[in-house]
């Protein structure tokens, strides 16, 4: 099964908690047990797993990504978002998540964030439920 969940960002750098879509399309898909892959086709976006109960988590790394990646470097790429595809690169656009008993085998503060690097806009992340036969995982 494959599904692709679209948003729209709103900043030039924000992370995006999109755990609660992809458990929809886990619940859609009726797969109790098996693989969610995760797939963000842009080059100046990405997705993660991390803190998702407090948001100053994710504030520190964009600090971090951004002093590692400024937007301001003599870049040679001439669309002057060299910074996006860096942190895209450094981040990865690429997840997979077990999914157990219909749900997402997340740890207990782990959230699912789709990461934007040159923003606003209209973005999409492929998912893709794999069947595994039942316990096996």
């Amino acid at each position: 099964m494959l599904k692709t969940i679209n948003i729209r960002t709103k900043a030039r750098t924000e992370f995006v908690d999109i755990t609660s879509e992809v458990q929809g399309v886990v619940n859609d898909s009726n797969i109790k047990n098996g693989i969610c892959y995760l797939y963000v086709p842009h080059t100046t976006a990405g997705i993660t797993i991390n803190e998702g109960a407090d948001p100053s988590v994710v504030k520190d790394i964009q600090t971090v990504l951004n002093k590692l990646v400024p937007h301001n470097l003599s870049y040679s790429h001439i669309e002057g978002n060299s910074d996006s595809h860096i942190k895209s690169t450094l981040v990865g656009i690429s997840k997979s998540v077990l999914i157990d008993n219909g749900r997402l085998l997340l740890g207990t503060w782990q959230a699912i964030f789709f990461c934007e690097f040159d923003g606003p806009r209209s973005r999409s992340i492929h998912v893709k439920i794999l069947k595994c036969p039942d316990k096996t995982l």
